[in-house]
């Protein structure tokens, strides 16, 4: 007698669930990495995050692996996407004082 009720919560759920991680694991990381490189090429930026990160960390005096640079890279991207025109100017920033 519950089972028509509960068949159709549960074919629900997992659907709704199935969304949710296709979404926050898929689709938002490719919204934010579309949203980047847009901005980046907005400002005429023809490099890419990665390599902006590992030029800002080696300005730095810091040596960093290519897992942490992956690692950096989504978290900038997912949380805090000004990042890398901030370590942008930083890196143009210090090669105008090196000259």
């Amino acid at each position: 007698m519950a089972s028509p009720i509960i068949i159709p919560i549960i074919i629900v759920a997992i659907i709704g669930l199935t969304g949710y991680f296709a979404y926050r694991f898929l689709i938002f990381d490719f919204m934010c990495k579309r949203a980047v490189n847009q901005t980046l090429q907005k400002y005429n930026i023809k490099k890419t995050p990665s390599q902006i990160i590992r030029e800002y960390y080696k300005s730095k005096g810091e040596d960093i692996t290519h897992k942490e640079v992956q690692t950096l890279e989504k978290s900038y991207r997912q949380n805090e996407p000004e990042q890398f025109l901030v370590m942008f100017d930083a890196i143009r920033d210090s090669k105008h004082k090196d000259d």
